[in-house]
């Protein structure tokens, strides 16, 4: 039976902030390995046990100690195991109004700001404690307000792969191309819908060598995998600077929005320091009325909160396998060892797929667009016979007028275009790419399938000249859309859902991938270009420069994909600095599907970025992605050849394990090393100039489980 119990009110304060425009455990993680600790309270049934309220302080138990929160105003805090506090979130911003009573519920308790129309649960799940707050209105709620914890050293977010960030670090306190003053889409501009804050014990703002060791028990494949308490063991670091400015015990958390949906992340610069404040949206349009926030105590890894992630996916079962995939279709394991390239001009024939095989290359994925000179019967045959993935572009975003498309993948028969347009409230279209027709609704196409068969007919002609793989653009990004059509309405969960079921569709037949893959598209993907990318904003401002960035033309090789570029200090920092990049996407996701960068970003397209670039491919073991025509195949083919024969062995290996140790072993973080699986693949990678332990700077170490010795590469030397 429920209780209720008194509780009074008291508001908070903090900022909201702007949004920035968009373009056309231990799974790891022994870090989320901190000591369970059992608490009682007295009078309590066995449903409520370990949850007391203390005027307006709820305390719940969690993995690693208590949270306790304030029923005032949502400010967070929990009680580690070994005695520490930590702040997890200040108050609301803007203050949410008197409380109403708070009622004891079976595994928690609930209660509401009448003011806001507000009704907030509060329980323990699966070792982290999950504040739920629905909605009776419009509105929003500016919370969790974090980083607001003295002794907060670093950020934790998943732009891309990943990035971890001293909260003092000067540039990302800055505004050109750092956080500060910045807002990104939590569900769009993330790659996994959370972040995370670490602590040291002395508040000391210090990048210290560090690291996690996995010893998961679970299954790979489906729901097994333990939550943040299953798991216990140290995870610092070893080597030259192992430890050092720590002063003291490491702690973090992990913050976990499901769904993404309506909620966005805003940086402030405070002191000095950055912080970050959620906003969720409250709209019964956009179905985003419920908003749900999980925190996960971990032991500080600077991975913990994606290896959180990972548990979490585990648990729901959402957690795709790659091996499983495989089975299913046996052609997604030629993903394993492949590099990853689109073909133009004259690499599209069978003769250059044959001079691709001449290098040696034993593995690739081809992919080609729909324009002028597709790739014909002839050559895709050549290169299945190679041993290679072939797939065309394609994308059911885009309608055009027939009459006037520019594209064969934005012209489609009867009224779909403009039939299918997604319309905002006021009844106009949603502008296509680069303003280009409209973006079509995925819910119109699932309800004309049965009987039209557009998207099915579609994939028939695309395939036709044999191809075994596809790639569909947009469809697994977060970019969504609501659409007030009348007779296709949708919100934007619905698109989730009618794209994941056509997806799920094309996967059953194709090796399928999908542009910058969110997470919940990771069960029917089985590779994606972009999610690998840390894109900074001023890229998108790069990328329409076509002058120097270059054009869609000439056709046979546009300027776009293959003129050699030089970024701005401040956007390669923001993308490419190594001591900033830390493996959060491969730590949820890599034995899930396959990651690789942008497209429109080949290897050879940022040359003063190569090393850097093939260092982190293979300390995550994710493949590297080109664009290649003739010209540039005679050119670089032998580099090319010289990186894919070491990669291949690698991926083989460890492509469908999960990613179980990542670690700083300087305190500079120049040199870096990650494990795969039970020990299958260890990669050391120094980014700096001087060696490490008998590594030269700018090389790469790899130890398979069979090795007797590491293999080495130096891409500075890889000529084939």
């Amino acid at each position: 039976m429920d209780s209720t119990i008194a509780a009074g009110a008291v508001p908070g304060s903090s900022p909201a902030g702007r949004h920035r425009p968009r373009p056309a455990t231990r799974v790891l993680a022994a870090s989320l390995a901190l000591t369970a600790t059992t608490l009682g309270v007295a009078g309590c049934d066995s449903a409520s046990a370990g949850t007391t309220l203390r005027g307006n302080r709820l305390e719940l138990p969690v993995t690693g100690g208590t949270a306790v929160v304030d029923t005032h105003s949502l400010a967070v805090t929990a009680r580690t195991g070994d005695g520490q506090k930590l702040v997890l979130s200040g108050p609301a911003a803007g203050g949410l109004g008197k409380p109403g009573r708070v009622t004891r519920t079976a595994d928690g308790a609930r209660w509401s700001y009448p003011a806001k129309e507000l009704t907030v649960s509060a329980h323990s799940e699966h070792g982290r404690l999950r504040i739920a707050i629905r909605a009776d209105r419009k509105g929003s709620v500016n919370w969790p307000v974090t980083g607001t914890d003295p002794a907060a050293s670093s950020l934790q977010l998943p732009r891309g792969e990943g990035l971890d960030i001293p909260v003092r670090d000067p540039f990302w306190n800055s505004g050109k191309n750092g956080l500060a003053g910045s807002t990104v889409d939590v569900g769009a501009d993330l790659t996994l819908p959370l972040w995370g804050y670490r602590t040291t014990g002395d508040s000391a703002d210090s990048s210290p060598a560090t690291g996690s060791k996995a010893t998961s028990a679970g299954s790979s494949n489906s729901s097994s995998e333990p939550g943040p308490g299953a798991e216990t063991g140290s995870g610092s670091g070893s080597g030259a600077g192992a430890g050092a400015g720590s002063g003291g015990s490491r702690h973090g958390v992990s913050y976990l929005t499901p769904t993404g949906l309506g909620t966005s992340l805003h940086f402030v610069s405070t002191g000095g320091r950055l912080r970050t404040t959620a906003t969720h949206a409250f709209d019964a349009g956009e179905g985003t009325r419920d908003y749900s926030v999980s925190f996960a105590l971990t032991d500080g890894d600077p991975v913990a909160p994606a290896a959180d992630y990972r548990s979490y996916l585990s648990e729901h079962g959402q957690l795709g396998s790659l091996r499983e995939k495989i089975k299913k279709n046996p052609a997604n394991g030629k993903l394993l060892g492949a590099f990853h390239a689109y073909l133009w001009g004259d690499a599209r024939t069978a003769a250059g797929v044959g001079k691709l095989k001449q290098l040696g290359i034993d593995r690739m994925w081809l992919g080609y667009d729909s324009g002028p000179g597709p790739m014909g019967a002839t050559a895709v045959k050549a290169a299945k016979r190679a041993g290679y993935l072939v797939g065309p572009y394609d994308s059911f975003a885009n309608g055009q007028d027939p009459k006037t498309s520019d594209s064969p993948t934005s012209t489609w028969p009867d009224r779909v275009y403009p039939d299918f347009c997604v319309r905002k409230a006021d009844g106009t279209p949603e502008a296509g790419f680069h303003d280009r027709g409209c973006y079509l609704s995925s819910r119109a196409f699932e309800k004309a399938e049965p009987q039209h068969h557009y998207l099915a007919d579609r994939t028939r002609s695309m395939v036709a000249n044999g191809a075994d793989s596809y790639f569909l653009d947009v469809d697994a990004t977060g970019e969504l859309f609501r659409d007030h059509s009348a007779g296709h309405e949708m919100t934007k969960a619905g698109d989730r859902k009618s794209r994941l079921a056509r997806m799920q569709r094309l996967s059953q037949h194709l090796v399928l991938g999908s542009e910058t893959a969110q997470p919940w598209a990771n069960e029917v993907l089985a590779f994606n270009h972009g999610a690998g990318t840390p894109v900074a904003d001023d890229l998108w401002k790069l990328e329409r420069d076509k002058r120097n960035w270059g054009g869609y033309y000439p056709e046979k090789a546009p300027k776009i994909f293959f003129k050699p570029v030089q970024l701005p200090a401040d956007v390669a920092t923001a993308m490419y600095d190594p001591k900033y990049r830390v493996p959060l996407y491969e730590t949820a996701l890599h034995s899930s599907l396959v990651n690789a960068e942008r497209w429109e970003l080949s290897y050879d397209k940022l040359p003063e970025q190569k090393t850097a670039r093939a260092l982190l491919a293979m300390l995550y073991n994710t493949p590297l992605n080109y664009v290649l025509d003739g010209p540039t195949l005679a050119k670089n083919g032998p580099e090319l050849a010289s990186l894919q024969r070491y990669f291949s062995p690698l991926h083989r290996a460890a492509g469908t394990e999960k990613m179980t140790s990542f670690r700083w072993l300087t305190a500079d973080r120049s040199v870096q090393r990650t494990v795969f699986g039970d020990g299958t693949l260890t990669v050391t990678a120094n980014f700096g100039t001087k060696p490490h332990d008998g590594l030269p700077g700018g090389c790469v170490d790899a130890k398979l489980h069979t090795d007797t010795k590491p293999r080495r590469l130096c891409p500075t030397q890889a000529n084939g």
